[in-house]
């Protein structure tokens, strides 16, 4: 229970550092016309409260679409990807399985997910559902490649005891691989979602929605100072996800906490933190 208190205040310390720093570049440039993107549109007229005017901004508008994609487009590529990632692992079938099943995969993840935005817009039309169907056909290549590197990486004793007994493929993937691999494969999900976000701020710029849509507006009226607003914004919101991300993982990976590296260690020099802790 220590540990996670310990992770959670350095998390909290963390986005309480990164908050302050958007603050800080906020005040110092307050009259800059590029921050005019998360003032409330003017249509549709805004209709929350006076602190909550920030949502009918378009970065937020923006913004939270991108992470509705990458949550759907996670969500549905998991699903997805964990059987193929079966079949493609060589300690659970034969060659003539895996091989097409690889092959697969490697289709999936040999375009990069705005070419796969920009075929699905094609196909679909504008929109975040396209931006879900490309991001959720490169989830699929992409993670189904680190979940079977994860299965044939697993102990084989397992594995062994389970075909002795006559276990079928089907018994042994579900009763057998997949509990004793669920804590690289939750981890993994963890960090395509984290993946998705990032590159979900580029497949709006094809119209596949998300605040890529704004920059490649803004782009195309030269109004460069609210692009960068935009990419500020994008960086900040990507840090945070990545810290929140980062200490979820740590539930699921075997990280020691006497080995990690805290805020102190930024300040202070190692034998005065080594030199407190043994006293």
């Amino acid at each position: 229970m220590f540990l996670s208190e310990s992770r959670l205040r350095e998390l909290i310390l963390s986005i309480f550092l990164l908050f302050s720093a958007f603050i800080l570049a906020y005040s110092i440039t307050s009259n800059w016309n590029g921050w005019s993107v998360i003032k409330p549109q003017t249509y549709p007229p805004c209709e929350t409260s006076e602190l909550f005017k920030f949502t009918c901004s378009s970065s937020w508008k923006g913004m939270i679409e991108t992470i509705k994609i990458a949550i759907l487009a996670t969500f549905f590529g998991t699903i997805i990807s964990l059987p193929f990632a079966l079949i493609s692992s060589r300690n659970l079938f034969p060659h003539y399985i895996t091989y097409p099943a690889r092959i697969s995969l490697a289709a999936f993840r040999s375009l990069p997910s705005l070419i796969w935005a920009i075929i699905f817009v094609i196909l679909v039309g504008l929109g975040p559902f396209a931006g879900i169907l490309a991001m959720t056909i490169y989830t699929v290549g992409y993670l189904g490649k680190l979940q079977y590197e994860s299965i044939e990486g697993m102990n084989s004793v397992p594995l062994e005891a389970a075909n002795s007994m006559g276990l079928s493929k089907l018994e042994i993937s579900l009763g057998v691989v997949v509990p004793e691999t669920a804590n690289n494969l939750i981890s993994q999900t963890i960090f395509m979602f984290e993946y998705n976000v990032r590159h979900g701020t580029v497949i709006g710029i094809v119209g596949a929605g998300g605040i890529g849509y704004y920059i490649n507006l803004y782009l195309k009226f030269l109004q460069y100072d609210k692009v960068i607003a935009y990419l500020i914004i994008i960086f900040f919101v990507v840090m945070l996800i990545d810290l929140v991300s980062i200490y979820v993982r740590s539930f699921f990976t075997d990280e020691n906490d006497s080995h990690r590296a805290s805020w102190a260690g930024v300040l202070l020099p190692t034998s005065i933190i080594s030199g407190n802790k043994d006293k």
